[in-house]
């Protein structure tokens, strides 16, 4: 785009007219190029030029000012308007298509204007002066092209260095979200493996537990896998389904506080002073979570799971809604558990007849709705597991999945049911092996059909 095109006129005496070396123009020197037929008016140009120290180059018509745009830097082209051959209009239209970033200045009379607007519309001039011409403001004109020339130039510097910077940002920020991504899934695979190991920590610690007393064993692991399921069937949020998992798989850790006589015994056979301690053990395993904050949950599981839903339980006598949802559901499936494995009478029930009882305590012992959900679910017909294989450990290789619990002879559970094994896995197991003087054989779950694909 052009400035205003009008004739120039001498600025006020404030505006700065020293040459460009002043700190008002730039330091560097800078070439003006004149064109012109007449010999006389380039000397005149060169000498009006030469005040503002800047270098002048000549040239008689528009061929020869060409050839010297084309092996010379200019910034400014000062040119004649009649002239034999190329007129200063058709030679400023070649400049700009050829040298867009020289400024062009026409000199003209006061009878070329039809030829001047021709220039404007053409070669898109910077300014045209009017012959003869007044020095001051010729040279302020020249100066100013020069200024306007310079700050073109630091304008497109700056367009591009922002281009440059924003390309580069762009591709900063894509890298970012890659490396964000790769940093997120290398977290959540870390995650879900101390997931992974927390449980099966807390599955070992509960087969330890369990090591004292006989019709204990296993209890823990079949309450836990029952009352998941109910919570996820009640549909309560992941952090409280895994506190009832973990809580139900070491509710009875309080019993490591009380004596064998207690244990070995069922609990309707239990004395009124047994009883007593033993109505002690929700209490006392509860405690032993007082200073893990973020096992409070469980710790609250663990506590109220003998609590009545009439508020006749123990050790704090809740009632209805005031018991935790977790407790509600561990004392439902812990009972139930006991009714089928003879803990509460020396009796081992049927799976119908422990039904029927839970249902006789529905809404005085136990929540109704978690009876309700339990019985739902426990009826339902049991999904269909692919066949487990007993292999060898000769025969293990990476990536089988382990379909029972791995449990040494003295009872304590080395590897969980679902354990995908790994070649060091597979090494360790060899190594036990061997120790121990044994001969191992591991029940491995067939993968789905299509698992492979």
């Amino acid at each position: 785009m052009t400035d205003q095109i009008a004739p120039s006129t001498t600025p006020a005496p404030s505006e700065p007219v020293g040459p460009v070396g002043s700190p008002a123009m730039a330091a560097s020197t800078w070439t003006v190029l004149c064109v012109d037929d007449e010999p006389n008016i380039l000397s005149a140009l060169k000498r009006v030029l030469r005040a503002e120290d800047c270098r002048v180059l000549q040239a008689g018509g528009g061929a020869e000012a060409l050839s010297v745009l084309e092996r010379e830097t200019v910034d400014v082209v000062i040119s004649d308007m009649r002239m034999p051959g190329m007129d200063g209009a058709a030679l400023l239209a070649q400049v700009r298509e050829r040298w867009p970033e020289v400024a062009r200045i026409l000199l003209t009379g006061y009878a070329d204007m039809n030829a001047t607007i021709a220039a404007i519309n053409e070669g898109q001039i910077y300014r045209y002066i009017h012959k003869p011409w007044d020095e001051t403001e010729l040279r302020v004109t020249v100066r100013q092209a020069v200024e306007r020339q310079r700050l073109e130039r630091e304008r497109a510097a700056l367009q591009a260095l922002t281009a440059s910077q924003n390309e580069a940002l762009r591709e900063l920020n894509a890298t970012l979200e890659a490396r964000v991504a790769e940093r997120t899934a290398d977290l959540r695979s870390a995650n879900e493996k101390l997931q992974r190991s927390y449980l099966t920590s807390i599955k070992i610690f509960s087969s330890l537990m369990e090591l004292r007393s006989g019709p204990l064993a296993g209890h823990g692991k079949r309450t836990a896998q029952l009352a998941r399921r109910v919570a996820l069937a009640m549909e309560l949020p992941p952090d409280a389904v895994q506190d009832v998992f973990v809580a139900s798989l070491i509710h009875d850790v309080g019993f490591m506080a009380l004596p064998d006589s207690i244990l070995s015994k069922p609990v309707g056979r239990l004395t009124a002073e047994e009883l007593a301690q033993y109505r002690r053990h929700p209490e006392l395993g509860a405690q032993a979570f007082m200073a893990l904050d973020e096992h409070q949950g469980v710790a609250t599981v663990i506590r109220s799971h003998h609590e009545r839903f009439d508020g006749s339980g123990f050790p704090q006598q809740l009632q209805g809604a005031d018991i935790a949802l977790g407790a509600r559901i561990l004392a439902v499936v812990d009972t139930y558990d006991d009714l089928l494995h003879g803990h509460l009478t020396g009796a081992n029930l049927t799976e119908a007849e422990a039904r029927t009882l839970l249902q006789r305590g529905r809404g005085t012992q136990f929540d109704p709705e978690v009876v309700d959900v339990f019985l739902h679910i426990t009826q339902q017909a049991k999904p269909t597991q692919r066949p487990l294989v007993p292999t060898d450990t000769e025969s293990l290789v990476p990536g089988m999945v382990l379909g029972k619990d791995l449990v040494s002879k003295e009872g304590v559970l080395l590897l969980s049911a679902g354990h995908v094994l790994s070649a060091e896995m597979i090494h360790r197991i060899r190594r036990y092996e061997k120790t121990e003087g044994l001969q191992i054989v591991l029940d491995i779950r067939l993968p789905e059909p299509n698992a492979a694909r």
